[in-house]
């Protein structure tokens, strides 16, 4: 089962945390994986606009 199918309180009992990700991969070379990670963590540290009205 997924994380996302559970309840907190099951989640806790199962140690998992909010700042906890899932990683699942398969038979991807290991430059594709890393530059995958690479350009997420990029992508994440992108300042973001946001506008009050």
């Amino acid at each position: 089962t997924t994380h996302a199918q559970m309840d907190a309180e099951t989640m806790k009992l199962a140690g998992l945390t909010e700042d906890m990700i899932r990683l699942s991969v398969g038979l991807e070379d290991i430059d594709d994986i890393v530059g995958d990670f690479e350009n997420g963590f990029r992508a994440a540290k992108k300042p973001r606009l946001v506008v009050n009205k």
